[in-house]
């Protein structure tokens, strides 16, 4: 599977990424192995993702995202209130 997420980092910013295997993704931004952005910004925590079965698909979506304002970007974060939790 791959995932299109956002982090808060602890400035209180947002990050938005993509990647087949997300819990790794998450420990490599908060061991400093992650973006460039979220290096100087940890550590960060997972507050969305969506799941999409191509890369290509996820890309898209992070392109998407990336587009929005922090407004929009706090209001798909509140919308999914904790649905897209990953066990």
């Amino acid at each position: 599977m791959n995932y299109t997420y956002l982090l808060k980092c602890a400035d209180n910013t947002l990050y938005c990424g993509w990647t087949n295997h997300l819990e790794r993704r998450v420990q490599a931004h908060n061991e400093g192995k992650g973006a460039k952005y979220t290096k100087a910004r940890r550590p960060v925590t997972l507050v969305y993702y969506e799941i999409y079965p191509t890369k290509e698909e996820a890309m898209r979506r992070e392109f998407a995202i990336k587009k929005l304002s922090r407004k929009d970007k706090l209001f798909l974060i509140k919308e999914s209130d904790g649905k897209n939790e990953k066990d």
